[in-house]
């Protein structure tokens, strides 16, 4: 079970795994009876599927290596970073699997900073264009330290993530917004988001909220390890990148006419108004002004005719043309609608920031009984859920090799995270990097 609240040490910016206020802490005033059952049916299950995303040691990656389970067997980015995490959140001993993500990443990255977000056996995967490693790694390394009361393994791999940083920089900063885009849609992982493109000609086109916001935590992170490490004046450097980029999101990605975070051209400024599950990223972090935070929610993600569904948030808000639940696995997901557990995590942790404390209660029961069914149905789950039936989309049998269902685990294990939480009190996992602001 986690421990109370602590006080946040003397450097602005740490990664903690800790409830998000010492009363929250405390099992949820709006649990059920029969919540306490579906949390031991989901227990049972995942100890059961869990295991499956640990791999032995193959070909390149030297060490046990996290995978999605199921139709994923490569080791991927921000896959690893939330099923490490979950991990990590269950046994401060495990995250010694977020490590070996940690150092197998670093250790593929080029002298020019450069590491592929897909790693296999064989090798790095250079898909759709080369896209580098999203904004997870120095996230991933703080953690891990922290979990593991142990810094002194990431001195050998600190050059690695400043070069992974300065390559970022380089690639995929606007030095004139001081705000950050994607190469691509597919390089976000929200492989076909309509709020981005995948049109070659249109290439790092858009200002994004989600990589802007990452990117932010991924400079508090580095501010952190630095110190932890003795580089004083890097921790300095990274704390007020950190501190640029954050000022800029909440200057210029905040469309005040219509409430919410969204994406903009890079040569117009131009917004893009598509409402997606990225538009609302930043109440994980907490850096959003109450007003602001609460109108965003009330107004867009609490609204059934755009983000909330019976079964979860919907990643593209129903009221977008693009809007729909099709089950494509390849060469796409789809999060142009369906829910995805991931995205939900985030938005979970933004309600409770935020005090929504019985929508929080809602979406951890709710996500943990579509998973519970699907189990049931299948024995183990899919990589994303239906907005409005709650039925798991793909893979489907006939996506799998050779047509049987191939499942998929990945980050569906933070389900169980969010309902210990909020039937427990325990293991409440909110991914500070940083004090909050508000």
């Amino acid at each position: 079970m986690l421990a109370p609240w602590r006080a946040l040490t003397t450097f602005a910016a740490v990664l903690l795994l800790v409830p998000v206020a010492a009363d929250r802490a405390q099992p949820s005033a709006n649990r059920q009876p029969n919540d306490a059952a579906l949390l031991a049916a989901l227990t049972r299950d995942f100890d059961k599927l869990a295991p499956q995303t640990i791999h032995p040691p193959e070909g390149v990656l030297t060490r046990p290596y996290l995978t999605p389970a199921g139709f994923y067997q490569e080791m991927w980015d921000w896959d690893g970073f939330f099923i490490g995490a979950h991990w990590a959140n269950q046994d401060p001993a495990d995250a010694k699997y977020l490590r070996d993500w940690v150092l197998s990443f670093t250790a593929a990255a080029d002298a020019d900073g450069y590491v592929a977000g897909c790693i296999a056996p064989s090798g790095p995967h250079a898909l759709f264009g080369k896209f580098a490693m999203k904004p997870f790694l120095a996230q991933g390394a703080l953690l891990a330290g922290e979990k593991l009361n142990d810094f002194e393994w990431l001195r050998v791999a600190w050059p690695a993530l400043v070069r992974i940083e300065a390559y970022r920089r380089r690639t995929q900063f606007d030095a004139k917004w001081k705000l950050w885009f994607w190469d691509n849609a597919m390089q976000s992982g929200a492989d076909n988001s309509a709020s981005l493109t995948n049109d070659p000609r249109d290439r790092s086109a858009i200002l994004a909220v989600d990589a802007s916001v990452w990117a932010m935590r991924e400079d508090e992170a580095m501010a952190a390890i630095a110190r932890r490490l003795g580089h004083a004046a890097d921790g300095a450097r990274y704390q007020t990148e950190a501190a640029e980029t954050r000022s800029a999101i909440l200057t210029s990605l905040w469309n005040g006419g219509e409430g919410i975070f969204l994406n903009r051209r890079r040569d117009t400024g131009a917004w893009v108004r598509s409402l997606s599950w990225s538009s609302f990223v930043p109440l994980a972090e907490g850096m959003v002004p109450r007003a602001q935070a609460v109108r965003m929610i009330r107004e867009h993600l609490l609204n059934p005719k755009e983000m909330r569904p019976p079964f979860g948030f919907r990643s593209l808000a129903a009221t977008d043309p693009l809007y729909n639940n099709d089950a494509i696995i390849k060469p796409y997901s789809n999060w142009r609608g369906p829910v995805w557990v991931n995205a939900n995590f985030l938005d979970w942790i933004g309600l409770k920031r935020y005090g929504f404390n019985a929508e929080a209660h809602w979406l951890a029961v709710t996500l943990a009984g579509a998973l519970d069914r699907d189990i049931a149905r299948w024995g183990s789950m899919h990589e994303c859920y239906d907005a409005e039936t709650g039925l798991g989309l793909a893979p489907t049998p006939a996506q799998s090799p050779n047509g049987v269902f191939a499942g998929f685990v990945g980050w569906n294990l933070l389900a169980e995270d969010m309902l210990e939480c909020e039937v427990t009190g325990a293991h409440c996992m909110t991914l500070e990097v940083s004090q909050r602001r508000f």
